[in-house]
C-alpha cells in the first residue's frame, strides 16, 4: 500500500511534467486537502533523534527498548510503538550474533533466589590482551538483584585468590546462603571448601556439562563478552582492570535490566524489602529444620537417637544439587 507521503511526490511530479494539480490528484486518486497538510511529528520528533544516534552509536549493543530508557531519563519519554518507528527511520538495528548449535535435551530450571544475598553465583570468562598476554575474569554476581559484585581481572586465579575476593565480598555485602557454580578445579579445591565451612556457606555445584543450571552467571558472562570484551582493545592488564571496572560500576548503576522492570540492579536493590540477608540467621548459627515429634510422647528423633558429634576438621560443606 502506497503512503500519503509517496502520493504527494507523486502529485509534484505529474505537475512537473504539465498537469494542473487538480488534474493530477484526479489521475491519482489523491484528495486535494492533502497537498499542503505538514506532518507534525517531524517537529516533534526533531529533538529525539540526535539524541537516540548518539547513544545508539555509545551503546551498539543496545536495542531501542533499553536506548528508549536512556531516553526518558534525559526527559524524551515516548512509548515503546513511537521508539520502534523512530529506530526503523534512522535504520538502526543491533548487529546480530552468530546462533550456537544445541543438542536438544531436557533442562531442569534450577531453585530461582528468593532474597538478596540468597544465591551468589561465580564463574571465569577469558580474553586476551594486545600485548597477547591472558586475561582471566572472575565474575561474582547475586542472582536476586543481578548485581555485579566483583570482577577481579588477573592472569591467573587459583583458589587462595578466590578465597581472598570472595572474603573481602563477605566482607563488605554479608555471607550468602549458597554459592552456586561449576566444578572447576578453582572452585571444588579443598582450601575453598574448608573456607566455605567456616564461613557457613553452602555450595551450589550444577550437574557437569550443564552450564544452564548456572543461567544468571552464564548469562551475565555472556553480556560482559558482548558488550564490553568485544568492543575494547586493551593495552595491558592495568588498563584492562580499570576499563572493566568502570564497566562493572556502569552496568550496576546506569544499564537498566529487563527482568527487573528496566531498573539498574542496584535501584532494585534498593526496593526489596528489609530482609536483604536472604533469612541468614544470625552469625555463628544455624537455623535447624523442623524436627518431627511424637503425638503421644513428644519425642524427636534426634531426643530418641542422639548424632554422634564428627571430629573437627573432618566434615565438609554440605554440596546441595538443585
Amino acid at each position: 500500500m502506497v503512503g500519503a507521503r509517496v502520493r504527494r511526490q507523486q502529485v509534484a511530479y505529474a505537475q512537473g511534467r504539465g498537469l494542473s494539480g487538480r488534474r493530477a490528484c484526479a489521475l491519482l486518486s489523491v484528495a486535494r486537502s492533502t497537498l499542503g497538510y505538514v506532518s507534525r511529528l517531524v517537529a516533534k520528533d526533531a529533538p529525539v533523534l540526535p539524541a537516540m544516534r548518539t547513544l545508539a552509536g555509545q551503546y551498539p549493543r543496545y536495542g531501542y527498548r533499553t536506548i528508549r530508557i536512556f531516553l526518558e531519563r534525559q526527559g524524551h519519554g515516548m512509548s515503546t510503538d513511537r521508539m520502534y518507528r523512530l529506530w526503523r527511520q534512522e535504520a538502526l538495528q543491533v548487529p546480530k550474533k552468530r546462533p550456537r548449535r544445541r543438542v536438544a535435551t531436557s533442562r531442569p530450571r534450577p531453585l530461582p533466589p528468593a532474597a538478596v544475598n540468597h544465591v551468589w553465583a561465580y564463574d571465569f570468562v577469558f580474553d586476551t590482551c594486545a600485548d597477547g598476554r591472558t586475561l582471566k575474569c572472575l565474575t561474582v554476581i547475586d542472582e536476586f538483584t543481578r548485581e555485579c559484585l566483583a570482577i577481579d581481572v588477573a592472569g591467573g586465579i587459583r583458589s587462595g585468590r578466590v578465597i581472598e575476593v570472595l572474603a573481602q565480598l563477605v566482607s563488605v555485602h554479608g555471607a550468602p546462603r549458597y554459592l552456586r557454580s561449576d566444578n572447576g578445579p578453582e572452585f571444588v579445591a579443598r582450601a575453598i571448601l574448608r573456607w566455605l565451612q567456616t564461613a557457613q556457606i553452602e555450595t551450589a555445584f550444577i550437574d557437569p556439562g550443564k552450564p544452564w543450571q548456572n543461567g544468571a552467571d552464564e548469562s551475565f558472562n555472556g553480556k560482559f563478552r558482548d558488550q564490553h570484551l568485544s568492543l575494547q582493545w586493551f593495552r595491558n592488564r592495568a588498563d584492562a582492570k580499570v576499563s572493566i571496572e568502570a564497566w562493572r560500576r556502569h552496568y550496576n548503576e546506569v544499564r537498566p535490566h529487563s527482568s527487573l522492570g528496566y531498573l539498574t540492579p542496584l535501584a532494585f536493590k534498593a526496593t526489596c524489602g528489609a530482609d536483604r540477608d536472604g533469612g541468614r540467621p544470625a552469625p555463628g548459627r544455624r537455623p535447624a529444620p523442623p524436627a518431627e515429634q511424637n503425638p503421644k510422647t513428644h519425642e524427636t528423633a534426634a531426643t530418641r537417637h542422639p548424632p554422634h558429634p564428627a571430629p573437627p576438621g573432618l566434615a565438609l560443606p554440605r554440596k546441595t544439587h538443585y
